[in-house]
Protein backbone atom coordinates (compact mmCIF):
# COMPACT_ATOMS: atom_id res chain seq x y z
CA UNK A 1 0.00 0.00 0.00
CA UNK A 2 1.11 3.33 -0.72
CA UNK A 3 4.52 2.14 -2.60
CA UNK A 4 4.13 4.36 -5.58
CA UNK A 5 4.17 7.56 -3.05
CA UNK A 6 7.16 8.44 -2.21
CA UNK A 7 8.13 10.50 1.42
CA UNK A 8 8.91 14.32 0.75
CA UNK A 9 11.87 14.77 3.20
CA UNK A 10 13.71 11.30 1.97
CA UNK A 11 17.40 11.93 0.58
CA UNK A 12 17.88 9.35 -1.88
CA UNK A 13 21.42 10.60 -3.20
CA UNK A 14 22.71 7.45 -1.47
CA UNK A 15 20.81 5.50 -3.72
CA UNK A 16 22.18 6.90 -6.94
CA UNK A 17 24.56 5.37 -9.58
CA UNK A 18 27.50 7.79 -9.17
CA UNK A 19 29.57 7.80 -12.03
CA UNK A 20 32.93 5.38 -12.01
CA UNK A 21 35.76 8.85 -11.89
CA UNK A 22 33.23 9.65 -8.70
CA UNK A 23 32.80 6.40 -7.06
CA UNK A 24 36.87 6.06 -7.29
CA UNK A 25 37.57 9.15 -5.36
CA UNK A 26 35.01 8.85 -2.85
CA UNK A 27 36.29 5.35 -2.52
CA UNK A 28 40.33 6.53 -2.10
CA UNK A 29 39.37 9.56 0.24
CA UNK A 30 37.89 7.03 2.73
CA UNK A 31 40.74 4.09 2.35
CA UNK A 32 43.28 7.42 2.65
CA UNK A 33 41.21 8.09 6.41
CA UNK A 34 41.29 4.39 7.14
CA UNK A 35 44.65 3.26 6.30
CA UNK A 36 48.28 4.29 8.09
CA UNK A 37 49.90 6.23 4.97
CA UNK A 38 53.70 5.79 5.14
CA UNK A 39 55.62 8.90 5.53
CA UNK A 40 57.36 8.79 2.18
CA UNK A 41 53.27 9.26 0.83
CA UNK A 42 52.69 11.12 3.55
CA UNK A 43 54.69 14.35 2.86
CA UNK A 44 52.71 14.87 -0.16
CA UNK A 45 49.83 16.09 2.48
CA UNK A 46 52.26 19.07 3.38
CA UNK A 47 52.23 21.90 0.78
CA UNK A 48 53.14 25.15 0.43
CA UNK A 49 50.38 27.23 2.13
CA UNK A 50 48.32 29.39 -0.81
CA UNK A 51 50.38 32.72 -0.15
CA UNK A 52 53.62 31.17 -0.63
CA UNK A 53 52.92 29.29 -3.49
CA UNK A 54 51.43 32.26 -5.00
CA UNK A 55 54.88 34.43 -4.50
CA UNK A 56 56.92 31.19 -5.70
CA UNK A 57 54.74 31.02 -9.47
CA UNK A 58 55.51 34.61 -9.58
CA UNK A 59 58.86 34.24 -8.85
CA UNK A 60 59.36 31.39 -11.49
CA UNK A 61 57.07 33.45 -14.27
CA UNK A 62 60.38 35.64 -14.51
CA UNK A 63 62.35 32.49 -15.19
CA UNK A 64 59.86 30.91 -18.06
CA UNK A 65 61.49 29.37 -21.32
CA UNK A 66 61.20 31.92 -24.29
CA UNK A 67 58.19 31.46 -26.45
CA UNK A 68 58.58 30.96 -30.19
CA UNK A 69 58.21 34.31 -31.22
CA UNK A 70 60.80 35.94 -28.85
CA UNK A 71 63.18 33.05 -29.96
CA UNK A 72 62.56 33.79 -33.96
CA UNK A 73 62.98 37.91 -32.52
CA UNK A 74 66.12 37.67 -30.84
CA UNK A 75 68.00 34.96 -33.72
CA UNK A 76 66.53 37.71 -36.57
CA UNK A 77 68.37 40.37 -34.28
CA UNK A 78 71.83 38.56 -33.88
CA UNK A 79 71.20 37.63 -37.88
CA UNK A 80 71.16 41.13 -38.69
CA UNK A 81 74.10 42.26 -36.03
CA UNK A 82 76.20 39.53 -37.98
CA UNK A 83 75.11 41.10 -41.44
CA UNK A 84 76.40 44.49 -40.49
CA UNK A 85 79.39 43.17 -39.34
CA UNK A 86 78.85 43.49 -35.15
CA UNK A 87 80.09 41.52 -32.74
CA UNK A 88 77.06 39.72 -31.63
CA UNK A 89 78.25 38.41 -28.49
CA UNK A 90 75.02 36.55 -26.62
CA UNK A 91 77.32 36.01 -23.65
CA UNK A 92 75.73 33.14 -21.46
CA UNK A 93 72.14 31.66 -21.68
CA UNK A 94 69.91 32.92 -19.52
CA UNK A 95 68.50 31.43 -16.73
CA UNK A 96 65.32 29.62 -17.70
CA UNK A 97 62.97 27.24 -15.54
CA UNK A 98 63.81 23.58 -16.48
CA UNK A 99 61.19 20.88 -16.48
CA UNK A 100 60.20 17.12 -17.11
CA UNK A 101 60.68 14.46 -14.51
CA UNK A 102 64.17 12.60 -16.29
CA UNK A 103 65.70 16.14 -16.59
CA UNK A 104 65.10 16.76 -13.30
CA UNK A 105 66.43 13.85 -11.91
CA UNK A 106 69.36 14.11 -13.80
CA UNK A 107 70.23 17.56 -12.82
CA UNK A 108 69.40 17.32 -9.05
CA UNK A 109 72.24 14.04 -9.16
CA UNK A 110 74.43 16.49 -11.14
CA UNK A 111 73.63 19.09 -8.00
CA UNK A 112 72.99 21.43 -10.85
CA UNK A 113 69.15 22.05 -9.65
CA UNK A 114 68.94 24.54 -7.64
CA UNK A 115 65.38 24.29 -5.96
CA UNK A 116 62.77 21.46 -7.24
CA UNK A 117 59.03 22.35 -7.20
CA UNK A 118 56.98 19.01 -7.03
CA UNK A 119 53.46 18.70 -7.44
CA UNK A 120 51.43 17.00 -4.59
CA UNK A 121 49.04 15.27 -7.07
CA UNK A 122 50.85 13.33 -9.07
CA UNK A 123 49.20 10.09 -10.09
CA UNK A 124 50.65 7.73 -9.55
CA UNK A 125 52.28 8.94 -6.76
CA UNK A 126 55.17 6.32 -7.46
CA UNK A 127 56.49 8.96 -10.19
CA UNK A 128 57.77 11.30 -7.44
CA UNK A 129 57.72 9.79 -4.06
CA UNK A 130 61.08 9.61 -4.19
CA UNK A 131 62.06 12.77 -5.63
CA UNK A 132 62.24 14.44 -1.91
CA UNK A 133 64.67 11.97 -0.81
CA UNK A 134 66.65 12.24 -3.50
CA UNK A 135 66.57 16.07 -2.93
CA UNK A 136 67.64 16.12 0.40
CA UNK A 137 70.71 13.67 -0.36
CA UNK A 138 72.27 15.93 -2.77
CA UNK A 139 71.14 18.91 -0.47
CA UNK A 140 68.88 20.58 -3.51
CA UNK A 141 66.07 23.01 -1.87
CA UNK A 142 62.59 21.16 -2.88
CA UNK A 143 59.14 22.06 -2.27
CA UNK A 144 55.55 20.34 -2.49
CA UNK A 145 52.92 22.49 -3.90
CA UNK A 146 49.38 21.99 -4.48
CA UNK A 147 47.94 21.10 -8.58
CA UNK A 148 50.00 20.09 -11.79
Amino acid sequence: MGGDIRPKNRDLSRFVRWPRNVRLQRQKKILLQRLKVPPAIQQFATTLDKNQAAELFKLLVKYQPETKEAKVERLEAAAAAAAKGENATSGPPPAVLKYGLKHVTTLSEQKKATMVVIAHDVDPIELVVWLPALCRKMNVPFCIVKGK
